[in-house]
């Protein structure tokens, strides 16, 4: 089944160490946000077929997108930030980061967090690495219900369209929500629906198992300084995704390349527990339902 719309949605990049102590910062993720919040607005108004600019109030027709999409990130940087506190760890306040506002493009190219303190053992570093995925992929679960509630099958008729690839999760809420499609139709996504199919798209990019992405944290508090080969394997499937399946994959590969392979160690090599196992799997099981070997399509 094919989707309607489409995005190249940068996604959260890798939480950074600094050790300078100090209180997080309120007032640059303030202005951020907000300036994302319009970004987003208007972003949505054109989503929705409205011009934002036709008269003063005309953008707010982007709500419905933006508070849904925004509601996604925040959740997945909250996440991480109170998965921080939990355990000591001094980190900022999510960073939003506002872009273009046309379509197909949403608005912005994500968030992300920064830890301000080393993080000390494996425990703390998969409670910091699960928290935010895990918390973005509930709310985008019930972002994408809603919105492919108020979506529409229509049939499929020869003109050019952007479409995007489905995920498992999102085959399973699209027929929850709309029931089998026939044959020669096509869901075209509400807005909102679109919203939350971005937000399983970060969830499935945030786990991949590389660098210092949240899989990459997973990976170093299970394995240790295995971490380095997994990743570099990691890599290589998604070059080889990227030659025969999606090119974009490509893009991704050399991104995290550039971003880096490597994870830092922690103080404390103590294996898991099992209760953190289990997370572990979860969120295995999480990335293979989000994951879209092919997310967009000409």
């Amino acid at each position: 089944m094919t989707y309607h719309r489409e995005v190249d949605f940068p996604v959260e990049t890798s939480v950074s160490y600094e050790l300078k102590k100090q209180r997080p910062r309120i007032f640059l993720p303030l202005a951020l946000f907000l300036a994302t919040v319009l970004t987003t607005l208007i972003s949505g108004s054109f989503m929705e077929g409205v011009n934002p600019f036709a008269s003063p109030f005309s953008f707010l027709a982007g709500i419905p997108f933006s508070l849904s999409l925004l509601s996604i990130l925040l959740s997945h940087e909250m996440g991480h930030f109170f998965a921080s506190k939990r355990h000591g760890i001094k980190a900022t306040y999510p960073h939003f980061i506002p872009g273009p506002p046309l379509p197909p493009l949403p608005g912005t190219f994500g968030a992300f967090i920064k830890m301000k303190s080393p993080v000390l053992n494996r425990k703390a570093l998969l409670d910091v690495g699960s928290a935010g995925p895990l918390a973005g992929f509930f709310v985008s679960i019930v972002v994408a219900f809603i919105g492919l509630k108020y979506s529409k099958v229509l049939p499929i008729v020869p003109f050019d369209a952007e479409q995007i690839g489905s995920s498992i999760i999102f085959e399973i809420l699209t027929y929850i929500a709309i029931g089998a499609v026939p044959d020669g139709y096509d869901v075209f996504l509400s807005p909102v629906a679109y919203a939350g199919w971005i937000g399983f798209f970060i969830t499935s990019i945030n786990l991949l198992p590389i660098g210092q992405l949240d899989g990459g944290h997973m990976v170093y508090a299970v394995f240790g300084k295995r971490h380095r080969k997994i990743s570099f394997a990691f890599t290589a499937v998604l070059i080889v995704i990227g030659i025969f399946i999606y090119q974009g994959w490509l893009v991704w590969a050399i991104l995290i390349t550039i971003i880096g392979i490597n994870h830092p160690p922690v103080e404390d090599e103590t294996p898991l527990d099992f209760r953190r196992r289990l997370i572990v799997w979860f969120t295995l099981i999480v990335f293979i339902l989000t994951f879209i070997p092919a997310p967009f399509k000409i």
